[in-house]
């Protein structure tokens, strides 16, 4: 890759930090992915006839949603919700007071769709849908898209581009965000990247539902709350930008709202922490001076296969 000086860069070199606006050191974002029963859906198309699994994901718009909208509000807070065109079709009063609570409406798909492996068209389609359906049921147009999964395929950051979205939300090599390139052509556009990290994801730490979603095993929210505290003060010290992402049909039960809200509290205590949607991470990262970078797809050497011989 060429940097702006016409000078070769290596292009494994990591995101470095930033610079954040005046009076803040650190970043933390609380991003929720309002799948409802899209992400179950997605998996198994049949269990659209259980109705208990259907209740189970419906809890998240219809309780979570509310019950979290009420905790950002006595906080002051504003949030990303990641809302699939699905959803807003399905839930269009929820998905509507989460955009006139002045809350960040982003892009999640249109129906959790599993992009892993998606051809460039089918996935441009999907894009498409999506953003109609926010447009149609909020009113919004987003600027910001994270990947069902975090599944982004090497061809996506162009289909954002082309579509006039700021940002992603869904790689994983970096504490900080930065310009990530779309491709790995010398002029190539860039959009934002906001990182993202398993460790940060609620769905590790409760999603279970029987022969569908989940290992069986639904910890503590003591041990969310450890580890998310854990995770947020280190990044602090780093000046880093720490991203959350919950689901309201996990993290909206009461015992794990509560565990939430004590985060946020801890959040609020930290001198210098700038919590904040992803849009104004992503639109403060944008007018910095920074080089685009890739996240390089791996070329197998040859001399990588080892075939045996036949006796």
């Amino acid at each position: 890759m060429t940097r702006s000086d016409g000078h070769q860069r290596d292009v494994n070199t990591a995101a470095g930090p930033i610079g954040w606006p005046e009076g803040f050191t650190a970043a933390a974002c609380l991003t929720f992915d309002m799948d409802a029963e899209a992400a179950v859906l997605s998996t198994d198309i049949s269990s659209v006839d259980r109705m208990s699994p259907m209740s189970h994901q419906s809890y998240g718009p219809l309780v979570g949603v509310p019950r979290i909208l009420d905790m950002l509000e006595r906080h002051g807070l504003k949030a990303t919700f990641f809302v699939p065109g699905y959803t807003a079709h399905r839930y269009p009063a929820t998905v509507r007071s989460v955009a006139e609570a002045g809350h960040e409406v982003a892009h999640h798909s249109y129906f959790h769709e599993n992009t892993a492996g998606m051809d460039a068209r089918t996935e441009a389609d999907m894009l498409d849908l999506g953003i109609k359906a926010l447009q149609e049921v909020a009113g919004v147009t987003p600027v910001g898209y994270r990947a069902p999964m975090w599944e982004l395929n090497y061809h996506t950051p162009r289909l954002l581009e082309d579509r006039g979205f700021l940002y992603d939300s869904s790689l994983m090599d970096a504490d900080h965000p930065y310009r990530l390139a779309v491709d790995e052509r010398p002029q190539a556009g860039s959009i934002v990247q906001v990182p993202v990290s398993w460790g940060l994801d609620d769905w590790e730490q409760y999603a279970f539902l029987p022969g569908l979603i989940g290992s069986g095993v639904i910890e503590s929210p003591a041990k969310a709350l450890e580890m998310w505290t854990w995770e947020l003060e280190a990044m602090h010290r780093l000046g880093a930008c720490f991203v959350l992402t919950c689901h309201p049909f996990l993290s909206g039960r009461p015992s794990r709202a509560e565990a939430l809200e004590r985060l946020i509290e801890r959040m609020k205590e930290l001198p210098g922490l700038w919590i904040t949607t992803v849009a104004e991470v992503a639109r403060h990262t944008a007018s910095l001076d920074l080089v685009p970078r890739t996240c390089p797809q791996p070329r197998i050497p040859e001399q990588a296969y080892w075939v045996p011989r036949r006796p």
